[in-house]
């Protein structure tokens, strides 16, 4: 057991007299907090580590505030006193973009977009009364001008300039100072979710419960809705974003007990739908295209097209040339094409190797006149082979992958290890060749290069569609005795 769980078993002592049965760590999805399931024998608990206290203290005090006006947070259950753990309410792992993916555009998901789109607005607006920006918020304490600008600036610096695109610099920053200027003057603003997407709604016993909401800040109504609405994973339809924004804005007069300018409330919102997409595609790029970070490359596609779908349809038509011209250059075919992985078709020659073997026996030979290709050595990541529970399970069995996935460097040595071979594996398509090899090994070729091996091949398949062959060396040996 490692010391954060002890500390979390520990702290969760002064909370509850319950014996913890167990603390799994979650996997990461991109933030430095790490999050522990705890399990007692009548429930789950959530306890969140993060050495950023001021991040955790704004989560813990948006949390409570909300909580008191019977919004759909978890509760906060205990702190400890660095201000680094705290424990809190279990929602589960179900997500709106889940439930959206298992059962479609059914009116059954267009009912949990609905609740939480109600859900929303009362957060928005009961949750601001009381609430004290100035010194809880994590940055900024309202989303006005100058942090609109800063969205712009970072999509600007992280993804604009990263396609050398011939552009007016002058001119840019000129239109984007009239952009934050015309939308920071807005009608309505109340507490600002700043993330409110389909990953950030959890769903528990068919009801909506909200995460991931720290970054919040006072600003406009219009930014959580287009957020949400135009989040490109989800690919709601326009029939579905129109009925939807208009149950928002039914929510937000019941709420507000008066009835708002539909008309100016949604020009607003197509101002706010903007600097999301803007937004957005700096976090790819950032993410994607500076920390190599796959999931956010593959993302990059889908963003450009959500992009050109908003300009063809809602542009607004603001006085802005140099900015309006700029969009319609990044999103035309061949930029979008810089991002989309290239995919092999039937013809496609390639074959690709992986295999997984111990040291102990030596790497395996090439059997085309290659010569051999990649050798991965993952004898530097822990191993799980170490551990009593594991030593008769492989790295295809589940509690051995949550160890490699969670307690162990081995998702950042695999990003790094997708790299380099996708480089090949691309090149390779495009000249027809017709075999690469890749090795993974261990010491027992039974854990970790089992996993990776597996881990290679899905990326491979999924991303380039290629043709795979895959051997366990050690464990074909044995017949899959292990596991």
């Amino acid at each position: 057991m490692d010391n954060i769980s002890e500390e979390i078993i520990a702290l969760f002592a002064t909370y509850r007299k319950e014996r913890v049965a167990s603390v799994k760590k979650i996997p990461q999805s991109g933030s430095i907090r790490v999050y522990y399931r705890v399990h007692t024998d009548k429930q789950t608990f959530i306890a969140t580590y993060g050495i950023n206290i001021k991040e955790n203290e704004s989560f813990i005090r948006f949390s409570r505030q909300f909580k008191t006006k019977g919004c759909p947070v978890p509760e906060i259950y205990a702190v400890n006193e660095e201000g680094t753990l705290y424990i809190q309410e279990d929602f589960g792992d179900i997500s709106l973009l889940n439930k959206l993916e298992e059962h479609g555009y059914t009116d059954y998901v267009f009912e949990l977009f609905q609740q939480s789109l109600k859900n929303l607005a009362q957060l928005q607006i009961r949750g601001d009364d009381g609430l004290d920006y100035e010194n809880w918020c994590l940055t900024s304490s309202e989303f006005g001008k100058q942090a609109i600008l800063s969205d712009l600036l970072y999509f600007k610096y992280y993804f604009l300039d990263t396609l050398q695109l011939p552009y007016d610099k002058e001119k840019l920053i000129a239109d984007f100072e009239d952009f934050a200027s015309d939308l920071s003057n807005v009608d309505y603003k109340y507490f600002m979710f700043r993330d409110f997407q389909s990953r950030n709604i959890l769903i528990e016993n068919e009801k909506v419960h909200f995460i991931d909401y720290q970054g919040g800040m006072k600003g406009a109504l219009q930014y959580d809705v287009a957020s949400m609405l135009w989040q490109a994973k989800a690919e709601l339809s326009d029939e579905w974003k129109n009925s939807l924004l208009e149950y928002y804005m039914n929510c937000v007069e019941e709420e507000l007990g008066k009835t708002i300018d539909r008309k100016r409330f949604t020009k607003q919102y197509r101002g706010y739908v903007l600097i999301r997409l803007m937004q957005v595609l700096g976090a790819y790029g950032f993410r994607g295209l500076f920390e190599r970070k796959a999931h956010f490359l593959v993302s990059i596609p889908l963003g450009l097209k959500n992009l050109r779908d908003f300009l063809r349809n809602y542009f607004t038509g603001r006085d802005l040339p140099e900015f309006e011209r700029v969009l319609n250059l990044i999103v035309e075919d061949q930029v979008i094409q810089r991002f989309v992985p290239l995919r092999a078709g039937a013809e496609t020659p390639l074959v690709v190797h992986i295999n997984s073997f111990s040291y102990k026996k030596g790497i395996p030979a090439d059997a085309s006149e290659n010569g051999g290709g990649f050798v991965f050595d993952c004898r530097g990541i822990l191993n799980p082979g170490r551990l009593e529970a594991f030593k008769s399970k492989t790295g295809r069995d589940k509690e051995v992958k949550d160890f490699l996935e969670q307690e162990t460097k081995m998702p950042e040595y695999l990003n790094s290890v997708f790299d380099l071979v996708d480089i090949s594996v691309e090149d390779y398509i495009r000249r027809n060749f017709k075999s690469l090899m890749v090795n993974f090994g261990c010491t027992g070729g039974q854990h970790r290069s089992v996993y990776a091996a597996d881990a290679l091949a899905r990326h491979l398949k999924n991303k380039f569609g290629v043709k795979i062959e895959i051997h366990h060396v050690e464990q074909e040996l044995r017949d899959w005795k292990y596991g």
